[in-house]
């Protein structure tokens, strides 16, 4: 089986806000709904001094990438839902965990590569 993973980014406005703790009431209200609805791993992850603007972060893992995909079309869903607060801005990425295996060893063939030319012109020099 296949690992799948998809990761969103999301900014949120919440105009009516007039303090952290207004801003706090919507933002949590969200981070609360998708958590029980989806069982995603959801937090507050920028903007935390600012009255009107969160930046939330999501994670979603699935078995396949439809089922990803499905889960962050009812997260999107979701935050269309939202009273207090509109999407100013929602990135979303699907990844395959095989993906990163071979990304993975790509980077450790580079890390082999440049050690080996370290090596090359090592003088052997240690005062």
């Amino acid at each position: 089986m296949t690992l799948w993973v998809g990761l969103v980014t999301c900014e949120l406005l919440v105009p009516g806000a007039q303090s952290l703790k207004d801003k706090r009431r919507a933002v949590k209200s969200f981070v609360d709904r998708a958590h029980k609805r989806h069982r995603v791993s959801v937090a507050e992850t920028g903007h935390h001094d600012v009255h009107q603007r969160a930046e939330i972060g999501l994670a979603v893992v699935a078995g396949s990438r439809g089922a990803v995909e499905r889960l962050l079309d009812s997260l999107r869903s979701l935050t269309d839902e939202l009273h207090d607060a509109v999407v100013a801005r929602w990135e979303e990425r699907v990844v395959c965990a095989d993906e990163w295996d071979a990304e993975d060893e790509r980077d450790d063939e580079r890390a082999d590569d440049e050690r080996e030319d370290d090596m090359m012109f090592d003088t052997g020099d240690r005062r």
